[in-house]
């Protein structure tokens, strides 16, 4: 059987074989999606005049930045600022203290978000689902300036934390948690979890309508206990969404926050409670060292792009849904 010639002339003379191109025209394309761009359009304005224009003032971390002067015309001193930085011990204690309550955020955060959104899935009752997700939503929408006057006074010698450990007898007598540096962090983590795990499970429990419910129906005939469908259905469903949002989340360790330590913080527990937030805040620009603060923003900046593609390269290297 003879091969179709893909040159030359063909039966009555009909010229060579040309195959449509497959790739669409531009023009088509953008007439297609025209509605999509324009939509786009503000936030591409908002990325470009607000995230990526004012980058060119990273040029202040290689120069003694003076104000009234042209930024190209300031005195540039190289890497000075950053040899500053990485010599200066409370930089050291600040990065300390950022990364550890950072990760305890991260974990308690995502635990107990997850947690609370299997909690609600499994509840049956409409109205107790409802009157749960409620409460649980709505420390989210207070301020944290209100949010940390509530857990100052809850934590107190004389607040409700304290009166239920002295009436339970687990302790002898009220514990000041305010006035302890090693228990600031787990403050943090856990007033964190307070504010934050309810509005987190939002996205959790989404993914988990999207499971198919034959699945679980399917482990009921075949015997499988609650726990058992949680562990082998419910939390292999939400898999995805949960790795991309800790690739997210990983990307904003270096911001272990900044209302909540400073609203909390006293001069007791200082040396736990600076973060990098607050040490450029206080170390740059309070004393007009913006030079400095510019170098320690792009030191912070960096790490977090580097954790980010570390995070991302180690998701797909192991199957899951990435972000790049």
């Amino acid at each position: 059987m003879s091969s179709i010639p893909t040159s030359g002339k063909l039966m009555g003379g009909l010229g060579p074989v040309k195959l449509a191109p497959r790739k669409r025209d531009f023009g088509i394309v953008f007439q297609s999606q025209v509605v999509l761009m324009a939509m786009s359009i503000p936030f591409l304005l908002h990325l470009l005049l607000f995230r990526m224009g004012p980058m060119y003032g990273w040029l202040m971390a290689f120069q003694n930045f003076r104000p009234g002067t042209p930024i190209l015309k300031q005195t540039w001193v190289g890497l000075e600022h950053f040899r500053y930085l990485f010599r200066d011990i409370i930089f050291l204690q600040v990065l300390r203290n950022t990364l550890a309550m950072a990760i305890i955020k991260l974990v308690m955060g995502t635990f107990f978000s997850v947690l609370v959104a299997i909690m609600v899935n499994e509840t049956k009752n409409r109205l107790f689902k409802r009157s749960v997700q409620t409460i649980s939503y709505l420390p989210h929408f207070i301020s944290w300036v209100v949010a940390a006057h509530l857990v100052r006074e809850s934590l107190m010698p004389y607040g409700i934390i304290n009166n239920i450990l002295t009436g339970l007898n687990i302790v002898k007598e009220p514990i000041f948690f305010l006035g302890k540096a090693e228990y600031f962090w787990w403050v943090i983590g856990w007033s964190h979890v307070w504010k934050t795990a309810g509005f987190g499970a939002i996205i959790y429990l989404a993914a988990m309508t999207s499971i198919d419910p034959q699945l679980y129906e399917a482990a009921d005939i075949d015997g499988a206990s609650r726990l058992q469908r949680i562990w082998h259905i419910t939390l292999p469903g939400i898999r995805s969404v949960f790795v991309i949002l800790l690739i997210m989340n990983i990307g904003f360790l270096m911001e272990a926050g900044f209302e909540q330590q400073y609203l909390l913080k006293n001069a007791l527990v200082q040396d736990y409670a600076d973060v990098f937030t607050i040490y450029v805040l206080e170390w740059g620009l309070r004393r007009t060292r913006f030079s400095f603060a510019t170098a320690a923003g792009i030191f912070r900046s960096v790490v977090s792009i580097t954790l980010i593609v570390i995070a991302n390269f180690i998701a797909k290297r192991m199957g899951e849904e990435t972000l790049m």
